[in-house]
């Protein structure tokens, strides 16, 4: 008896210790919560991500896809803030320009950019203007001496098709109508074709990745109006960027750095972020995976052969930007808060 006791003891040790060394992941279901529509390149990106996440999770999760559209991507920043567990099992990707929302001090922004867990970005974002072609607007000086403003959509303060045109007006002068309270990218481009819209702000990845555009470059549909990266895109090349219109027209030193905060957004790119308090070691573990898949072979072939580039950011990169861009100077934020309406 005294020895069935023993043994009994280091088989319900050996169990403990078994229990203790699984993985945490193992046998669960990360939830990556997606700010946009299905079909929209800010979901492609998450989607192609979550094939190969799991290969470099120790425990191999599930990982699945909910989308949360609306606001340009407020809605899914204040739910995985506010309602998600800070348990590491769920995740969401955001716009990157939420920033402005909380810079402006919007009374609907339940959450704390500096707080996010940051677990890295697929892409940086430099962006576009494109605009029909049939339209009396063929140069962005069109646009400056224009009567009437061109009509842009956009979803939201914090989308591309609303702070840049923005910017462009506190930079160089060109005014644009601007439509908000689309659903996604997808709506507005249907407006474009339509005839209810004639341009569209967005990233130049997205512009060369999918449908409608491929078609639209195909017919001439569109042209580009200008871009912002620091020198220009080879498949973009008379397409002027926007620091060569600043030097232009000379715009000065106070909107020359309005335009730095905001073309930060374009560093954050795809950014994918966990709530605040989630563990430090799981933070790591999902950083880790992240920074492993977006060097994977075949997550590289497969981005190809899905049109989506790939530029990825560390977790600690996009939080070093993170604070730097939360402790912009008050002058800056006040032009902001004034280009952004509030």
């Amino acid at each position: 008896m005294k020895k069935f006791l023993i043994a009994l003891f280091v088989l319900l040790l050996l169990c403990t210790g078994a229990q203790a060394q699984a993985p945490f992941y193992q046998g669960k279901t990360i939830t990556i919560l997606v700010g946009t529509k299905a079909g929209d390149v800010y979901d492609l990106y998450p989607r192609m991500l979550a094939e190969f996440l799991p290969k470099y999770i120790p425990g191999s999760p599930n990982i699945i896809i909910q989308n949360v559209p609306g606001a340009a991507s407020l809605i899914a920043a204040n739910q995985v803030y506010n309602v998600a567990k800070p348990d590491g099992l769920t995740l969401a990707a955001l716009f990157p320009a939420l920033y402005f929302e909380q810079l402006i001090q919007r009374p609907e922004v339940k959450f704390d950019w500096n707080k996010f867990g940051w677990i890295g970005s697929t892409v940086t974002s430099n962006h576009l203007m494109y605009m029909r072609a049939d339209t009396a607007y063929k140069t962005i000086e069109d646009v400056r001496k224009a009567s009437t403003a061109p009509k842009c959509g956009a979803t939201g303060v914090t989308s591309t098709g609303y702070y840049m045109p923005k910017l462009i007006e506190e930079t160089i002068g060109a005014k644009f109508d601007i439509v908000s309270g689309y659903v996604s990218g997808q709506d507005i481009d249907l407006a474009v074709e339509r005839g209810e819209l004639q341009c569209r702000a967005f990233t130049i990845t997205a512009f060369f990745a999918r449908e409608p555009f491929i078609t639209w470059r195909k017919k001439n549909f569109v042209n580009v109006l200008f871009q912002t990266g620091q020198k220009r895109d080879v498949r973009l090349k008379d397409a002027p960027t926007i620091y060569e219109m600043m030097d232009k027209y000379k715009t000065p030193d106070g909107p020359r750095r309005l335009a730095k905060v905001i073309l930060a957004s374009g560093e954050f790119g795809r950014p994918l972020v966990v709530p605040p308090g989630v563990p430090a070691d799981r933070l790591k573990i999902l950083r880790d995976a992240f920074n492993k898949s977006v060097k994977d072979p075949a997550l590289l072939a497969e981005a190809e052969k899905r049109r989506l580039e790939m530029d990825p950011g560390t977790g600690e990169e996009l939080e070093s930007l993170a604070k730097e861009v939360m402790s912009a100077p008050p002058d800056v934020v006040q032009r902001v808060q004034k280009m952004l309406g509030k």
